[in-house]
């Protein structure tokens, strides 16, 4: 039997009884791309920001604005006393500067004037879901970034979805077609164990970038071209 490559709009609808089960999927992901160590990207604050930062742009451009934008501000008191326009410059290189400057600015200001500073290191005491309701009271931060946050700068096991986990996770039938990217976070994140979460993660995301793609998916390459309920087969 052989499996060729099929653009998106040539794939079978979801059905709920066609899933590849997600610990086989963390299972046969883990063997094919290997171990995966977490480490701190950067403390809580920085997170935040820098993921505000990358919003509809690639990590290279969001890393060049916050980059930028730290060696412009020495600190995030700076940041908030700030001319508009001159942290709308710093950030220009993220793109939609002009709508993340002011996002930036009312989120630093609401986390300073609760906590009285920008240390973020009391959302790892707290239970997963305060921290997360927590984070999604700042302007502008919804399960997404707080789940970036909570994951990569303090390994607890919360589950951001990205477009690549969205599209996989629908094709593998992890998730039903009506699920929404929002109510996607809590599905997967009960998937697997918690100390699973983060790899999971990575792992989703490198298969989508990698051999899932949105357009043209390399399903002849793919590791589940046998049990994909998404995959389309060619004749015998």
């Amino acid at each position: 039997m052989k499996i060729t490559q099929v653009d998106v709009d040539s794939v079978v609808p979801y059905k709920s009884k066609l899933q590849v089960e997600p610990q086989v999927v963390f299972s046969m992901l883990e063997s094919q791309q290997g171990p995966v160590q977490w480490e701190p990207r950067y403390d809580g604050i920085s997170e935040l920001v820098f993921t505000i930062l990358s919003q509809h742009t690639s990590d290279l451009n969001a890393l060049r604005a916050f980059d930028r934008l730290r060696k412009t501000f020495s600190n995030w008191e700076y940041v908030i006393a700030a001319n508009d326009l001159d942290l709308v410059t710093a950030i220009k290189t993220g793109g939609l500067s002009n709508v993340k400057a002011p996002r930036i600015k009312a989120v630093l200001n609401t986390i300073h004037h609760e906590i009285g500073g920008f240390d973020l290191s009391f959302l790892r005491e707290m239970p997963l879901e305060q921290a997360k309701s927590w984070l999604k009271h700042l302007p502008g931060v919804g399960p997404k970034t707080a789940a970036i946050v909570l994951s990569f700068a303090f390994g607890m096991p919360a589950m951001p979805v990205d477009t690549h986990i969205y599209r996989v996770s629908k094709r593998l039938g992890l998730i039903g077609p009506n699920v929404t990217v929002n109510e996607a976070h809590n599905i997967l994140e009960n998937m697997v164990k918690s100390d699973q979460i983060y790899a999971f993660h990575v792992y989703l995301i490198n298969h989508g970038r990698q051999t899932c793609k949105a357009r043209r998916p390399l399903c002849a390459d793919c590791i589940f071209n046998q049990s994909c309920p998404s995959v389309q087969y060619g004749s015998m």
